[in-house]
């Protein structure tokens, strides 16, 4: 193997941005169609002499080269038919290794018709591999017979293979996730990406269907743009948009944030770049289900006895299912069409779980007339519906947006529509976020006195994100930090204010829809506060009659937090598996519990009583049951750090701590939760923290080593106060990225710096952490917190 084979062997990537030298021939770089035509039209130059003159023999390609579309950095696809000629071997090897030397990754095969067509019968993707096959050099006859030969089989059998196909596709899009909703999607083979529009070509070929409409093709243009961009940036054939390369993709590509005179931009160039790469891969996904639904169409149409038609079934008013999909009554279409008609059709579709038929979406969208403000009872009624149909909804949503109708409904819808959320925990875009959200809270709607306000501010909870916030105020329970509001935010965050943003944009669109004045104030209570009973359940001590109080009065009524309890729900399952936990459900649970007595009966939390076995026992005692953590020993310095230490030690996570002094013994108390899923010994952890909080020296020493092995290189950390949060303490937030010992760390300088903790509060945010410490005392001077902050953000 010559040292350019290895070379090719190896993946080394070829300089970005020049012309690729191949045998003598150039590759010219470059992004679009015609530089991709010209890539193949510089591999075909390259690879036509290599192959002698002689009958009986031709290389076709197949793949990228096949179509024309050579991707910078992409295989050659290549196959050598014969007809069963001597020496076909050799003839092989004189045409795979100048491929090879010539630094080009090459996937090849040797094969007579009979022998490709026999592996396309039993291999669906090979035989749509053929679909794109084309003659580069040699018998053309030859070629000719292979392509129209696979392409008529491929007609005839199409329809009883798409199934097979489609389990195959199925499991491809199981690998990879949807494109659509990947921060690091995969151009190629996610659902939504190139690998499917081949799929759609298939099916356009087969005459199922017509599926590559002119959005599909301009989708795919645009997918294949973006892979052009992807290989010049990264110098090597590369199909997955990393994060790190986003930004100078989009920069290639010429695209560019927005920045309307007065407002700032919604995010950075890669941003703009996900949602179009998010827009056209649900373009091309919703196609997709549209083709293999006209493929079961179809297949049951040739099952069926005799000349029997589908009969025709009215499913509500002006809607018909008919052969699966619901198309329009034939009263319903007339000179004048009904505004309502899109919303009722979308939500026949939701609770019948049927799709809406293509001819049906387009005739609505070019014929449907816009709805009149405010709405007329009929469309809120359709639309609380469509809310709460459950699973039904999202492919509804999905595929009325598709088409344009939900801009319609909501002027809103564009801003939001694909916009991506970089938060780990958050699984979808803004948009399916906001529809999930009303989805999962269907679930809930037999909990909540006005389930139909449930609903709707589900879809509208984080309608704020995205918007400039400078001039969003200060509501009660919201996001500006340091006011002492429970779980107040930090400003800087991008999305921080989010809640307070989208008031005055909910209410607006309550007001469209044309609820009465009291449910347009109430939807913009739900959106104000749908951070506030999570925030406050992890990040404050629900003992504290002040966090009751402070809830309780920005709730208002039971009816409200019984909308907000239904919404935290709703949202953290929309969101993903990372935004909710047992414990988490626990504490919002007990939060809403406490509230709830204190709206009815004025009645605050009493003071928690310690376990009576951590006062009688002899010392020290440990206690372990479950997720909690108890222990009790003589009243020292520094004890919470040596618990919260050897905790960590043993791989155990702090979710909240509570330290106090009774008859001169101090008692520590917390909630854990393993860092990786798994218990640590009972009795190896039980014997660490007697030793510890007795002062062995072997444990203090493991525990500093772990401590500061856990330290490591973040964004810059960041501390809050909160002076009116607590009735007998002052709260230190500290904002920071996540790591082992950081609790230990941390309380370590606080007891150095001569503060007292009562309570510490754990909030774990991606790789972020949120920890609320009481802090005894009112802490009044500022030079005094500047010392104790420095010495904080130094441990960390």
């Amino acid at each position: 193997m010559t040292s350019s084979t290895a070379r090719a062997a190896s993946g080394t990537p070829a300089p970005a941005d020049v012309d690729r030298p191949v045998g003598g021939v150039v590759a010219p770089p470059g992004i679009g169609e015609a530089p991709r035509r010209r890539r193949a039209d510089a591999y075909d130059a390259f690879l036509a002499p290599l192959l002698p003159s002689r009958p009986g023999v031709a290389l076709v390609a197949v793949g990228g080269l096949g179509r024309r579309q050579c991707a910078p950095h992409g295989d050659l696809d290549l196959v050598l038919l014969h007809a069963g000629v001597p020496g076909i071997d050799d003839l092989a090897a004189s045409l795979w290794y100048p491929v090879w030397d010539a630094g080009l990754r090459l996937d090849h095969s040797v094969r007579t018709v009979a022998e490709a067509l026999s592996v396309a019968q039993d291999d669906v993707k090979v035989a749509l591999g053929l679909l794109d096959a084309r003659l580069v050099a040699g018998d053309a006859a030859l070629a000719d017979t292979l392509i129209r030969t696979a392409v008529d089989h491929w007609r005839r059998t199409a329809v009883r293979r798409l199934p097979h196909l489609r389990e195959i596709t199925a499991a491809r899009w199981q690998a990879h996730g949807e494109l659509a909703f990947l921060l690091e999607g995969d151009v190629k083979e996610a659902a939504g990406g190139l690998r499917d529009v081949g799929i759609l070509r298939a099916v356009a070929t087969a005459g199922v269907t017509d599926a590559l409409r002119p959005a599909v093709r301009a989708a795919h243009v645009r997918l294949l743009d973006v892979r052009d961009a992807l290989h010049e940036q990264a110098g090597r054939r590369v199909d997955r948009l990393l994060a790190q390369e986003r930004d100078a993709v989009a920069a290639r590509l010429g695209l560019r944030q927005p920045q309307p005179t007065g407002a700032p931009g919604n995010g950075h160039d890669g941003d703009v770049l996900l949602r179009r790469v998010a827009g056209d891969a649900r373009t091309v996904s919703h196609a997709l289900d549209d083709a293999f639904r006209a493929a079961e169409r179809l297949r049951a149409g040739r099952s069926r006895t005799g000349s029997a038609r589908p009969a025709r079934r009215p499913v509500a008013r002006d809607v018909v299912a008919h052969d699966g999909e619901l198309v329009l009554a034939r009263t319903a279409i007339g000179a004048r069409p009904d505004p309502t008609l899109s919303l009722r059709v979308a939500a026949a579709a939701a609770t019948t779980g049927l799709p809406i038929a293509r001819a049906t979406c387009e005739w609505l969208a070019a014929y449907c007339p816009p709805l009149p403000t405010p709405w007329p009872a009929e469309a809120r009624a359709a639309l609380v519906t469509l809310l709460g149909a459950g699973p039904g909804l999202v492919a509804a949503w999905e595929t009325c947006d598709r088409y344009g109708l939900v801009d319609g409904w909501l002027p809103e819808w564009p801003r939001m529509r694909s916009l991506p959320q970089h938060n780990p925990v958050h699984r979808f875009t803004l948009d399916r976020h906001l529809v999930q959200t009303a989805c999962e809270a269907s679930r809930y709607a037999r909990e909540v006195d006005r389930p139909d306000l449930l609903l709707l501010g589900a879809l509208l909870h984080d309608i704020g994100k995205g918007l400039p916030a400078a001039n969003a105020e200060a509501l009660p329970g919201g996001r500006e930090a340091g006011d002492g509001a429970p779980g107040g935010r930090d400003p800087g965050d991008g999305a921080a204010d989010h809640s307070t943003a989208g008031v005055p944009v909910a209410e607006a669109v309550a007001t469209r829809i044309g609820l009465p004045a009291p449910e347009v104030a109430l939807i913009g209570t739900l959106v104000r506060l749908h951070l506030l009973l999570p925030d406050v359940a992890t990040r404050r001590d629900l003992a504290d009659p002040v966090t009751i109080s402070r809830v309780a009065e920005a709730v208002g009524d039971p009816a409200t937090l019984d909308l907000l309890h239904a919404l935290v729900r709703a949202d953290a399952a929309a969101t993903g598996p990372a935004a909710w936990s047992s414990w988490k459900g626990r504490l919002v649970a007990e939060l809403v519990g406490r509230v709830r007595t204190a709206l009815h009966t004025g009645a605050l939390p009493a003071p928690p009583t310690p376990d009576p076995a951590l006062l009688a026992e002899p010392l020290p005692v440990v206690r372990l049951t479950g997720d909690r953590v108890a222990v009790a020993a003589a009243d020292r310095r520094g004890l919470l750090a040596t618990v919260a230490g050897c905790l960590s030690l043993h791989r155990l996570d702090v979710v909240s701590a509570d330290a106090s002094t009774v008859d001169g013994r101090a008692l520590v108390e917390c909630r854990v939760q393993p860092r990786y899923g798994l218990a640590p010994d009972p009795i190896a952890l039980g014997g660490d923290l007697r030793r510890a909080v007795a002062g062995d020296v072997s444990v203090t020493q493991r525990l500093r080593g772990r401590a500061l092995a856990g330290r490591r290189e973040a964004a810059a950390p960041r501390v809050v106060w909160h002076r009116e949060a607590a009735t007998d303490a002052v709260v230190l937030e500290l904002r920071a990225a996540d790591a082992a010992g950081l609790l230990y760390r941390v309380t370590c300088a606080l007891d150095e710096a001569g503060a007292q903790v009562r309570a510490a509060r754990i909030a774990t945010l991606g790789g972020d952490v949120v920890d609320a410490f009481y802090l005894v005392g009112r802490w009044p001077d500022d030079a005094t917190r500047a010392r104790l902050e420095a010495a904080v953000l130094g441990a960390v």
